[in-house]
C-alpha cells in the first residue's frame, strides 16, 4: 500500500506531460481562429474594417509566432519523452503557426511594389464619372468623393497606365446592361441605376478586412458603339494599395470577354 502511494505523484506528473501535445494544438487552433477573426471580423460585423486592419498590423504575426513557439516547445518535450502522438500533435500546431506566417515570409522574399498614395482611380482623369447618389455622408467614409485633380491623375497614369476607358461596338443600351450584370457577378451592391441616364453607382467590398469602395459607371453612346467609364474610390485610407485599379482592370477584362 505504501509503495503505491509513493508512486502516485509521479504517475500524475506523467499524465500531465502526456497531454501537452493536446494543449499545444488547442492553443494553435485558437490562434487560427483569432487571426481568422482579424481578417474577416469586419465582414461578420464585429468591428469597422480599419480597426480589423489595425489588429492585423499589431497582432496577426505575433499570434502566429506564439503558435509556432508553443508548438516547437511541445515537439521538444515529446521527443525527449519519446511520445509519438504528442510529437505529432505538436508538429501540427507548429505547422498551423508557420502557415499563418506565409504572408510575412512571402513579402520578405518578394517585397510588393509600393502603391502610390492615391485611393481614387478612374478611366477618365479629365472628366471622371460623378457620384450623384452616394455622397460624403456614406457610412464609415473619411475620404471625399470630390476628385482631387491633376496631381492624382498624374500619379495614376504613372502607376496604372493600362487603366483606360472601355471601347465597345455594343449599343449604349446593351453596354449598360452588360456593365450592370458584371457588377452583380463581381459581388458589388448596386446602390442606384438609371437605364435612361446609362449610369449606376455601387459599393464593392474587399474580401479581406471588408473595406468598402464606391464605384460609378457611366456609358456614353458613340456613332459606332459605346464607351464605358468607371471610377472606384476607397472610403478610408490615403492609399488603396492598388485595389481600385485592380478592380477596374478586372471589370474591363470581364466586359471584353
Amino acid at each position: 500500500m505504501t509503495h503505491t502511494q509513493g508512486n502516485a505523484p509521479q504517475q500524475k506528473s506523467t499524465s500531465i506531460f502526456a497531454h501537452v501535445g493536446k494543449l499545444v494544438l488547442i492553443v494553435a487552433i485558437l490562434a487560427v481562429v483569432a487571426n481568422f477573426l482579424i481578417l474577416f471580423g469586419a465582414k461578420l460585423g464585429l468591428w469597422a474594417p480599419i480597426k480589423g486592419f489595425g489588429y492585423y498590423r499589431t497582432y496577426f504575426n505575433l499570434i502566429a509566432y506564439v503558435a509556432v513557439g508553443v508548438g516547437l516547445a511541445g515537439v521538444f518535450l515529446h521527443l525527449i519523452r519519446k511520445e509519438r502522438r504528442g510529437t505529432a500533435l505538436s508538429v501540427t500546431a507548429s505547422l498551423l503557426g508557420a502557415i499563418m506566417l506565409v504572408p510575412l515570409v512571402w513579402a520578405t522574399l518578394d517585397p510588393p511594389v509600393r502603391a502610390p498614395p492615391i485611393h481614387d482611380i478612374t478611366t477618365d482623369t479629365e472628366n471622371p464619372p460623378e457620384f450623384l447618389v452616394l455622397d460624403d455622408n456614406r457610412a464609415g467614409a473619411s475620404n471625399t468623393l470630390v476628385y482631387s485633380g491633376d496631381e492624382t491623375a498624374a500619379m495614376q497614369q504613372a502607376a496604372y497606365p493600362t487603366v483606360a476607358p472601355i471601347m465597345s461596338d455594343l449599343t449604349a443600351a446593351d453596354a449598360f446592361t452588360r456593365a450592370l450584370s458584371i457588377a452583380e457577378n463581381m459581388g458589388w451592391t448596386v446602390v442606384s441605376y438609371s437605364p435612361n441616364a446609362l449610369r449606376y453607382e455601387a459599393t464593392a467590398h474587399t474580401k479581406i478586412f471588408h473595406f468598402a469602395d464606391d464605384v460609378a459607371v457611366v456609358v456614353t453612346p458613340l456613332s459606332d458603339g459605346s464607351r464605358i467609364d468607371l471610377r472606384s474610390v476607397s472610403r478610408v485610407g490615403r492609399s488603396d494599395q492598388g485595389v481600385n485599379a485592380k478592380r477596374i482592370l478586372a471589370f474591363t477584362e470581364a466586359f471584353n470577354q
